[in-house]
């Protein structure tokens, strides 16, 4: 028998997945989360063999739900499914493991088959999935090698929540010379705010 848990802030999908699951002789549902820690929760608490992540959990997203279940050993296998056909998240979902990604418009007997196949340790990425992933790593990459080694130690602090004056007084340089360097991290990033780089930084500053 194949566990599975679920989880999605929709609760109307969740029911429509259990039912749909639940009524497969090989596939229970073992258990349903609304938001990214309470999945986690179920993870290391249930250990399933299949979790069913929608990518924008609220909290921690499904991509971070599966880096911290990788992390802490926990042997599931993650099917991502989302809304969205989004490149990050196709990226993030293929570097923490995931068996696949599924939108949530697809025919819910797709559903089925990718439990059944994630339990198998088939790979349900297609080429084109793949093709994409792979750009996508080399156009963060790029972006990453743009920063000089000043900027990244900005970034750093910048992610660690400190103002520029903060900064200032951590690397011993003027509150004038941060502020260039945050504009640049910005625009050569083509971001707008702090907190856009902040995510950034988190996401993409270390090569995975």
């Amino acid at each position: 028998m194949i566990s599975v848990i679920l989880a999605d802030d929709h609760p109307a999908l969740r029911v429509g997945l259990r039912v749909l699951l639940d009524r497969e002789p090989d596939i229970t549902v073992v258990g349903e989360a609304d938001d990214g820690d309470a999945a986690l929760a179920l993870l290391e608490t249930l250990r399933p063999d299949v979790a069913v992540l929608d990518c924008q959990l609220p909290g921690r997203d499904g991509v971070a739900v599966a880096a911290a279940a990788r992390a802490q050993g926990v042997p599931v296998r993650v099917v991502a499914l989302s809304a969205y056909d989004d490149d990050r998240y196709l990226a993030g979902m293929a570097a923490v493991g995931a068996m696949g990604y599924l939108l949530k418009n697809e025919a819910p007997g797709r559903i089925v088959e990718a439990a059944r196949a994630a339990m198998r340790g088939e790979s349900l990425w297609t080429a084109e999935q793949l093709a994409r992933v792979r750009r996508w790593e080399a156009e963060v990459a790029a972006l990453r090698e743009s920063l000089t080694e000043r900027e990244r130690e900005v970034l750093r602090l910048v992610m660690a929540g400190l103002s520029n004056k903060e900064i200032a007084q951590v690397l011993t340089i003027s509150v004038r010379t941060t502020d260039f360097h945050v504009s640049n991290v910005l625009r050569k990033l083509n971001l707008i705010s702090r907190v856009e780089a902040a995510v950034w930084a988190k996401e993409h500053l270390e090569p995975r």
